[in-house]
């Protein structure tokens, strides 16, 4: 009896509190996934960093292979690209940064199989030490 009298105020505290709630689920979390607005852009960035041995001629050849993609696959809607010049020295050897904009993940979804972008990955061979690729909707 004594035990659930020193219990019985503890079960009333944590019950009045009920269970914590799980920050990873709230909306305002600042890694909480970005949905697709009337006025947003879905942006696809890709870093390349290149295996030292590849020839700048070899780089730039990839570099313009990259920018025509725009006038093969209409559903680019706009591209930028250019290099790395931070003074921070973060860039963890990427080099090189292409901004892909699309209207759609529909859109998206037409340019990732596209025989254009399949063709432009053959090209990069074994040129390439490493490639990260971001994408996430902007405003």
């Amino acid at each position: 009896m004594k035990i659930f009298i020193y219990l019985a105020p503890l079960l009333l505290v944590l019950g009045t509190f009920g269970p914590m709630k799980n920050q990873s689920s709230d909306a305002s979390h600042p890694q909480e996934k970005r949905q697709q607005s009337k006025d947003s852009t879905l942006k696809h960035v890709v870093l390349f960093s290149f295996k030292e041995n590849t020839p700048a001629d070899r780089i730039r050849e990839i570099e313009e292979a990259f920018v025509a993609l725009q006038q093969k696959i209409p559903q680019i809607q706009s591209f930028e690209w250019g290099l790395n010049n931070s003074p921070e020295n973060l860039n963890k050897g990427f080099t090189h940064c292409f901004i892909l904009s699309f209207k759609s993940e529909a859109d998206r979804a037409v340019y990732l199989p596209h025989p254009a972008h399949k063709a432009f990955g053959s090209l990069l061979g074994s040129s390439l030490k490493d490639v990260l690729v971001i994408d996430f909707w902007s405003s």
